[in-house]
């Protein structure tokens, strides 16, 4: 897929180790941006970063916890420092932790919420400054069709995608009169780790519901 030409704009993409969140960021690396890559896992997002820089493109990889707010604000600094600006934020980092409500341990859901909502709070916070000094930016948050229809077994990663679509629109109207925009995008099943995991009778059954018949690929989700 084609995209415009992101010479010079610096875009910052969260859980960018893997699935969604690489094929993020090697689209964006496609269109010219400057990438800074982060995760918690090491090996792989400097495997990420080494394959974006061997192609061609400008990857740097800083490790952070999107959970915590302290991590994402040293992240945007470096950034800062490094490019002078922050264009574009990608909210992508997400994990699962599934059960039925009776045996959810609490750890489990604040896990959940506090990566996939929270971080996602985190990262706008961290990088609105930068994007109002700069007259603009792209935020972009990567929430789930779970997050509008539900799923058993899935409450705490339903609840904080759902948070996820409360938080994009309220951040869009309060920061679109500084000329940044915020967006979500939902994705259905994907293949990705998490899915891999799932049994053959769920995931027919998922190809059932879609009328395409397959899973989506983690680079449908890139192009948009």
């Amino acid at each position: 897929m084609q995209c415009c030409d992101l010479t010079n704009k610096v875009a910052i993409i969260t859980g960018a180790s893997r699935g969604i969140g690489e094929a993020i960021a090697i689209q964006l690396s496609k269109c010219n941006a400057n990438l800074i890559l982060t995760a918690r896992n090491a090996e792989g997002l400097d495997a990420v970063k080494d394959s974006i820089n061997a192609h061609g493109g400008h990857a740097h990889a800083i490790l952070s916890d999107v959970s915590i707010m302290s991590s994402l604000t040293k992240l945007a600094a470096n950034t800062i420092d490094k490019f002078g600006r922050i264009d574009i934020l990608v909210n992508n980092a997400g994990i699962t932790h599934d059960n039925i409500i009776m045996r959810m341990k609490e750890k489990d859901w604040d896990s959940v919420l506090n990566i996939n909502l929270k971080g996602c709070f985190n990262g706008i916070k961290s990088v609105t400054r930068p994007m109002i000094k700069n007259k603009g930016g792209r935020i972009i948050n990567i929430t789930s069709i779970i997050g509008q229809i539900g799923n058993a077994g899935q409450s705490n990663y339903a609840a904080s995608k759902a948070g996820i679509i409360g938080l994009t629109k309220s951040m869009a109207k309060e920061l679109g009169s500084r000329n940044i925009t915020v967006n979500a995008v939902a994705p259905g099943y994907i293949s990705t780790d998490m899915t891999n995991n799932l049994s053959d009778d769920l995931i027919e059954k998922m190809k059932s519901s879609i009328p395409l018949g397959r899973l989506g690929a983690p680079n449908d989700v890139a192009n948009l």
